[in-house]
């Protein structure tokens, strides 16, 4: 055993094979970042595959233990740290030139980097579902993969998602309906009064004018509509047949309670989970966002590689590939804190470390 045997060094640095050298006999220089810098790309699906499917094993228990929230929050929060470096690779294929990338890029045609199955995979362990796709990422779906990739992708699909478990897990937390005290009755009041406060301000800004008042309290009423929805089975129901929202009403509400009550020691690793699925969506959307702008930089508007317009295509999968979106808008539902209501003393203990060093 040694340093270059173990990591198969001979194998891995022999996986650059130029195209322009196969085919036009001399290599084009930017190539070979272009190869090891996807290559780079896929090892760390790979390790984010690996945590991805560990998190999901811990939450696919009936009962989540204890312990395995640490450990849940360590491996997403080791997922969000390989997304920064995805976003800063950016920083290194962006000193390729778009005159560059023309000395090889036709060579590379029909290939796509749709076709990273691991990608798709990330997407689909994360909860992303055909049926939620475009319309060109369905066709390339067929066109693009392999029967075999397209069958691995889904087998994962039927395999319930982290959106799934996590879903299921914050329909179990019970703090929010406690024995006689019903927390969401007193919520309701207290966004009644914030509402309140906040038209009375507006009225009172003599500075603003009739009609940025007008605007203002327009969109007071569309606040107060949104808060409205939330607490209505009905109207919230309504959201979901419509696809605006995806988590069900019951696990939004206990999201919103341990954000609210985030500062409690019994709410700090759920509130840590909460804000990780919050940054894994955001990375990933960073990424695909940076990404539809090195495409745009190099290609301009010629099509993809793959057949895809280029830029439009990536641009668009840029906002409806995001899985947790409804976490992002929990901050719609926020109240301050100096509103928020008083905890039950019995409730209190139950949030807060009982460790007595007599016992």
């Amino acid at each position: 055993m040694n340093y270059g045997s173990y990591l198969k060094l001979d194998q891995l640095l022999e996986c650059q094979d130029l195209e322009s050298l196969k085919q036009n006999g001399k290599a084009a220089h930017d190539e070979t970042l272009f190869i090891i810098i996807h290559q780079t790309y896929e090892l760390w699906f790979k390790q984010i595959l690996h945590e991805l499917k560990a998190v999901k094993s811990e939450f696919s228990k009936e009962r989540l233990p204890d312990e395995s929230l640490g450990k849940v929050c360590h491996y997403l929060k080791r997922v969000t740290e390989i997304q920064k470096l995805l976003i800063d690779q950016m920083n290194i294929i962006e000193t390729m030139t778009p005159l560059d990338f023309l000395e090889f890029r036709d060579l590379l045609v029909p290939s796509s980097g749709f076709q990273s199955v691991q990608f798709k995979l990330i997407e689909s362990h994360l909860g992303m579902r055909l049926e939620d796709r475009t319309h060109m990422e369905k066709v390339f779906f067929e066109s693009r993969l392999s029967k075999e990739q397209q069958e691995l992708i889904l087998k994962v699909e039927k395999e319930k998602s982290l959106f799934e478990l996590i879903q299921a897990w914050l329909e179990r937390m019970p703090f929010s309906d406690f024995q006689e005290w019903n927390f969401w009755e007193v919520y309701e009041e207290k966004v009644s009064l914030m509402l309140k406060e906040d038209e009375n301000i507006i009225n009172s800004k003599s500075q603003l004018g009739d009609e940025i008042k007008r605007i203002e309290l327009a969109n007071l009423a569309q606040t107060k509509k949104n808060f409205d929805s939330l607490m209505d089975a009905a109207a919230y129901n309504q959201l979901k047949t419509g696809k605006i929202v995806k988590l069900s009403q019951k696990a939004l509400l206990n999201a919103l309670f341990i954000e609210l009550y985030r500062d409690w020691p019994v709410m700090s690793l759920p509130h840590q989970l909460v804000q990780l699925l919050i940054e894994v969506d955001e990375y990933f959307t960073t990424w695909r966002y940076r990404h539809a702008l090195m495409v745009q930089r190099i290609l301009g508007t010629k099509i993809g590689t793959g057949g895809s317009s280029g830029h439009d295509y990536l641009k668009k999968t840029t906002e409806s590939n995001r899985v947790f979106n409804d976490l992002f808008h929990l901050s719609s539902f926020l109240i301050p804190k100096h509103h928020i209501p008083e905890l039950p003393s019995d409730l209190k203990q139950s949030l807060s470390f009982n460790y007595d060093s007599k016992l």
